[in-house]
């Protein structure tokens, strides 16, 4: 039996073994499999159609429209490295995405020929350095750990890239000189640079005013755009509309959409079955139905040990967050008796990561490379929840 059949075999048998042994009569066992679903279904309508499908059409757009010399000239293996992470580590600035709906885009680039370095810094910046996320903690949690959030984020981004690029350099060299290889030559478009830049900046325009979320407060900035958001997508799309005609050949339309489709067939099932698992074990954020009780949790978190500020860290990087969902939580964790260390662990390691997101970059990095970057996440988290416990304290 070779390595493939066998994989199937042992899937089969722990099928098996769960639908024979599982206890469905249980109580808990059966709020935390409708938790699941309800999990899945508030994830499909509040992230799928305004999240994650611009996401898609951008890595689309990404993989055939822009250059591989481009993505090797700014984020590649010769690139200037302080240019390179200045970039990607203030990427979330722009883009308020949550841990999944990044996921399209660190694919775009990635396969585009950007390092590992900077790929894996845009992926965790890109959820964790959100100005509205970091201002609404800023306001709700205290400012001290408002700061340290924002902080923590930008190095966090600089140095887990740096410390991927630096475990895998070996790889990275020869994977990277494929990427120069087949650069070499490229078919001119015929657009310019101000015609390309404006359709990507449109695309991300889009993504970012679909996915605006309702502010807290009824009055301010925030709340002004959130009531017009719709007829600024609105625009958006008759412009981008306009472009398709007026800039591209219909052959480089077809490339697109079949670059879309085949990220979204990827990722798609991918964190579907994450955020089921993700709803089962710890239910939806601010639901105590999953398999794990909240209450253990939120008992293992008080105070600023090592090993709560680690526990903290683990329960953010498996936990799925929407965008902004992480501050009421802990608003109530914190009231619950949870240290501020941990706290700031989970708000490092949460938005950025999660089990669905662990599931695709699995698929793109491999399991080698995803356990590392997810162990820097936690490890990182950990030792700066230590930090900052001890400094409030």
């Amino acid at each position: 039996m070779n390595a493939k059949e066998l994989r199937t075999f042992l899937l089969i048998v722990a099928v098996f073994l769960l639908a024979y042994f599982a206890p469905l009569g249980n109580p808990r066992v059966q709020g935390a499999i409708l938790e699941a679903f309800h999990m899945l279904q508030e994830y499909a309508r509040e992230h799928v159609l305004f999240c994650l499908v611009p996401a898609f059409f951008i890595a689309g757009a990404m993989q055939n429209f822009i250059s591989q010399q481009s993505v090797m000239r700014y984020l590649g293996r010769g690139a200037k490295q302080w240019l390179a992470y200045a970039v990607a580590s203030v990427s979330g600035a722009i883009l308020a995405v949550c841990s999944c709906t990044v996921l399209p885009l660190f694919m775009g680039i990635y396969k585009r020929g950007a390092g590992l370095g900077p790929a894996t810094a845009f992926l965790y910046s890109g959820p964790a350095i959100n100005v509205l996320a970091i201002i609404l903690t800023a306001r709700v949690l205290g400012w001290q750990i408002g700061l340290a959030r924002a902080i923590g984020a930008v190095l966090f981004s600089v140095v887990i890239g740096l410390a991927m690029a630096t475990l895998f350099r070996g790889e990275e060299t020869n994977r990277q000189r494929g990427f120069a290889t087949a650069a070499r030559a490229v078919e001119e478009s015929g657009r310019s640079l101000g015609q390309t830049a404006a359709y990507f900046a449109t695309l991300v325009l889009i993504l970012v005013f679909a996915a605006w979320g309702k502010p807290a407060e009824p009055v301010g900035f925030w709340s002004d755009v959130f009531k017009i958001k719709w007829y600024l997508v609105a625009a958006l799309l008759v412009f981008v509309g306009y472009m398709l005609k007026a800039w591209f050949r219909r052959d480089e339309l077809v490339a697109w959409k079949d670059s879309t489709w085949d990220f979204a067939k990827r990722i798609l099932p991918l964190l579907f079955g994450g955020v089921m698992v993700a709803g089962l074990l710890m239910g939806r954020p601010g639901v105590d139905s999953g398999l794990i009780p909240s209450r253990y949790v939120a008992a293992l978190v008080g105070g600023n040990s090592l090993f709560a500020n680690f526990i903290a860290s683990v329960v953010g990087a498996f936990m799925y967050f929407a965008t902004l969902t992480e501050i009421p939580i802990l608003q109530g964790l914190l009231g619950a008796g949870m240290g501020q260390g941990p706290a700031l662990a989970l708000l490092l390691a949460g938005p950025a990561l999660s089990l669905p997101s662990m599931l695709v970059i699995n698929s793109v990095l491999g399991p080698k490379k995803t356990a590392a970057y997810a162990a820097l996440v936690v490890v990182m988290a950990t030792i700066s929840g230590v930090i900052f416990g001890a400094i409030v304290a």
